[in-house]
């Protein structure tokens, strides 16, 4: 355990609270900024005289209980409580489910692509967010299933045929494994895996597989109901505080699928204005309720 890197650390995360966001008054008697030792061993929980063993690298390796309690009382965001359990030497806990929801500026983002695909799947595989041209990509299909897994193994939902159905098989085996890992006491996505397994034989063969995937590119073609065989590049970025990904689907710039793109993407964009001119403005597609949304078979 880097000791020192630690203390520095828990010091410099300590000195940058308010005292006034704890309800503490911000005197002019405090000699360092930011919360005093014994005022974030309070609220971690823990003695003041380990805590400050701990800021003058001499204590001992921390529990994950005592970890849990600094990241708490230091207000750590996600990535830095990771940061924190692995300057101790000790792998971050699991959390208790996984995130659900997508951001609002991620999903701001999406609507601001209007001649790129994209999809936000959460780490069960259900899509969380999407923009007008997946929805048109996958022919519109609101009223099907929004979980990925369940239209490519259980055959829920009405996607278009696709070169990737069957590499895509193992890359969701293979994200379903890390989040089952992860997420041991989500019961929704516990749910998930009984109802693959027991529904579709290649799921079981595939999971006993343990296949291994990295998110990147890929590439593949589309059989669209009316655009015809398209020509799509995938590409993923993460959000690794929610261990979601963005799937953005584009087309080579001049291709017959850049045209069938832009064509899809003004019909989608004069049908939302016809539609909004009807029931008023149109609301992104960032759902709570994953059920019910389009999806993209084949991201990952």
């Amino acid at each position: 355990m880097p000791r020192q890197e630690l203390a520095r650390f828990l010091r410099d995360r300590r000195e940058r609270l308010r005292p006034e966001e704890f309800g503490l008054a911000a005197d002019d008697h405090r000699r360092t900024p930011g919360l005093r030792r014994e005022e974030v061993a309070e609220l971690a929980h823990m003695s003041v005289d380990y805590y400050v063993r701990l800021e003058q690298a001499r204590g001992p390796r921390p529990s994950p209980r005592i970890l849990d309690g600094l990241a708490g009382a230091l207000r750590l965001a996600p990535a830095e409580r990771s940061h924190l359990f692995r300057l101790a030497g000790t792998s971050p806990p699991p959390g208790t489910r996984a995130v659900r929801r997508v951001r609002p500026h991620v999903a701001g983002m999406l609507h601001r692509l209007p001649d790129t695909g994209a999809v936000v799947t959460d780490a069960a595989y259900d899509i969380v967010a999407c923009n007008p041209l997946a929805r048109a990509l996958m022919s519109d299909d609101l009223g099907g299933e929004s979980n990925l897994a369940r239209r490519r193994f259980l055959g829920e939902g009405r996607t278009p045929s696709s070169s990737g159905n069957e590499e895509f098989g193992r890359i969701a085996v293979a994200r379903l494994r890390r989040s089952a890992q992860r997420y041991p006491r989500d019961a929704a996505l516990a749910a998930l895996l009984a109802e693959l397994h027991a529904g579709s034989e290649e799921f079981r063969q595939l999971w006993e597989e343990r296949p291994v995937h990295a998110p990147g590119h890929r590439a593949k073609t589309l059989d669209h109901p009316t655009a015809g065989r398209l020509r799509l590049n995938c590409d993923v970025l993460l959000v690794p505080e929610e261990d979601q990904e963005v799937v953005l689907i584009t087309a080579d710039a001049g291709s017959s699928t850049a045209r069938s793109f832009h064509r899809l993407a003004a019909h989608t964009a004069q049908t939302a204005a016809e539609t909004a001119g009807h029931t008023g403005p149109a609301r992104p597609s960032a759902r709570r309720n994953t059920r019910g949304a389009a999806g993209v078979r084949g991201a990952g």
